[in-house]
């Protein structure tokens, strides 16, 4: 019930969605990273929220201010929450790390990105372009950026090779493919020379793994009775000698 005089207030309307499309070389890249970071915090018991595309405001009252990281980390928030959008002011968690892919925009994604993301606080922010080449004059594939003291979000790393180091995961962000095939991937190693399996992968390798020992167990119970053989025919013939 209005009261006569009052002015009328509307909500404040915070969208899940846009409604914009977006390269598909997106979507695809983040379908293999977000769940891969997810199982990479859980086999090292590192609790956190890994999400991807989800609207992150940051200003509470100005709707205008948002982001939706193409895959981001909320530490510490349960992994099994279905999130719609996410409001900082509410929990004061912002995300440590955001994984952007750049699309054609390249203002869009190597400036105005990096001073949103920084607007927002995030920790650290790798900007991966699929569209760069070893040889591109206006293209790099690995932009990094983290928070540095009195700085703000500083670029830390700029590299056209297919790896770089990240932070907060205490990993590689590392590049598998090429064109539009090309993924995104957690390496581990001094030189990120050892990829973190998928699940499909992991479920793959335990396969092998336990068909390998059920091998292993079926030979050494074969040559067990081989060996019990033996020493049954041994004792044999001792006893036929001292007959």
């Amino acid at each position: 019930m209005l009261i006569r005089g009052s002015p009328r207030k509307r909500a404040l309307a915070y969208p899940e969605s846009d409604d914009m499309g977006e390269h598909e070389i997106k979507r695809l890249i983040a379908e293999v990273l977000r769940p891969e970071i997810d199982r990479f915090f859980v086999q090292r018991r590192r609790p956190a929220h890994v999400g991807a595309n989800q609207f992150i405001y940051w200003e509470e009252g100005n709707p205008t201010r948002r982001l939706d990281p193409d895959v981001y980390v909320l530490p510490g928030v349960d992994r099994n929450i279905a999130i719609g959008t996410w409001k900082t002011w509410e929990t004061g968690i912002v995300p440590s790390l955001a994984v952007e892919v750049a699309g054609t925009d390249i203002a869009k994604d190597y400036e105005d990105g990096p001073a949103e993301f920084a607007g927002l606080g995030v920790a650290e922010l790798v900007v991966f372009d699929p569209h760069a080449t070893p040889t591109s004059k206006t293209r790099v594939r690995w932009q990094v950026f983290r928070r540095v003291a009195k700085r703000g979000l500083v670029r830390v790393d700029v590299s056209q090779g297919d790896r770089v180091k990240s932070k907060v995961l205490k990993a590689w962000l590392r590049a598998i493919g090429s064109g539009d095939a090309v993924r995104i991937r957690i390496a581990e190693g001094e030189h990120g020379e050892q990829l973190f399996p998928t699940e499909v992968e992991a479920e793959r390798a335990a396969k092998e793994a336990a068909e390998a020992a059920k091998q292993a167990a079926e030979a050494a119970k074969e040559a067990a009775e081989q060996e019990n053989a033996r020493l049954r025919e041994v004792i044999e013939q001792l006893k036929r000698r001292s007959r």
